[in-house]
């Protein structure tokens, strides 16, 4: 079997723009490796293992994960489970935040924090250069100049190769834009939450990534009895047909579906081969004006 016969490269391959870096469309997010809560280490470390190195199998290269989800496990299972890593393999991270001992997320986008999260990131991980880190914005009031000239300087240094930005609207993506190249936004997007679609298609027209965190739904799975009735017309479930809206949705999403069991993941990276016809998308896409 060829690389490109691999499941995960169904849905075709991306290239971020302005990099050598590319992409099969379906990756991986590692979130959901460590403990309820995104707190803690992994009831089953082993499975974790290998569900990482089975989504490599699958044809996975690109995962996207963070120093502040365990904190620190899923980094640290990352570079358990696949160091030295594969040549394809992009590891994106994000920044902005950390956890305390009561598992609070504290966002935090001073220069200083910044420059010491990419760092850990790095050692934890065990590399010299991030090809990826996604600035993390609290929301729309958030004033991203100061901590983009941050991110800039690090790029300047070389310790991060591209940037990315997550929960942002579009007037502090073009903000952030002005101060540094963006190769991707990450922000909360879904077949029911859809405040992003006039963002998405400017993103594509200049070829940027976009990248939906909570593709499912997250800690509230999707609920919507279309998607169901769409899901077992087809006789598929619910989650493959979401995230097989998303791909054709449009050409620059990509998708970071995450699980903990291996067999979950063979079944969100089949997604990527799942057609969907003209007559299943009218349906799923009017779910958007009924919620």
């Amino acid at each position: 079997m060829t690389q490109q016969d691999l499941p995960a490269a169904a849905a075709g391959r991306f290239n971020f723009p302005g990099t050598k870096l590319s992409v099969n469309r379906m990756g991986y997010g590692a979130m959901q490796l460590a403990a309820p809560q995104v707190f803690g280490p992994p009831a089953d470390p082993e499975e974790a293992r290998a569900v990482l190195r089975e989504a490599l199998v699958l044809g996975v290269d690109h995962i996207d994960t963070s120093d502040f989800y365990g904190p620190h496990v899923t980094n640290d299972l990352i570079r358990e489970a696949l160091f030295p890593y594969a040549d394809n393999l992009v590891l994106v991270t994000k920044i902005g935040a950390w956890r305390d001992d009561k598992a609070n997320w504290i966002l935090d986008r001073s220069p200083d924090f910044l420059r010491k999260s990419v760092e850990d990131n790095l050692a934890r991980l065990g590399l010299d250069q991030m090809a990826i880190v996604n600035l993390r914005m609290g929301g729309p009031d958030d004033d991203i100049v100061a901590p983009m000239r941050a991110m800039r300087q690090m790029q300047d240094e070389g310790l991060i190769a591209h940037i990315g930005v997550s929960t942002v609207d579009a007037a502090q993506l073009q903000t952030a834009r002005d101060i540094a190249p963006v190769v991707c936004v990450q922000n909360h997007y879904n077949l029911v939450h859809r405040v992003d679609d006039a963002m998405i298609d400017a993103l594509a027209a200049d070829g940027i990534a976009y990248v939906p965190y909570f593709p499912l739904g997250g800690f509230t799975p999707l609920q919507s009895d279309v998607l169901k009735q769409v899901a077992d017309d087809m006789g598929q479930s619910s989650q493959a047909v979401a995230l097989a809206w998303l791909l054709q949705r449009s050409p620059n999403m990509l998708l970071i579906p995450g699980t903990s069991r291996r067999g979950h993941l063979r079944s969100n990276i089949a997604a990527a081969g799942l057609k969907l016809e003209a007559q299943e998308l009218a349906r799923l896409n009017a779910i958007a004006g009924m919620v």
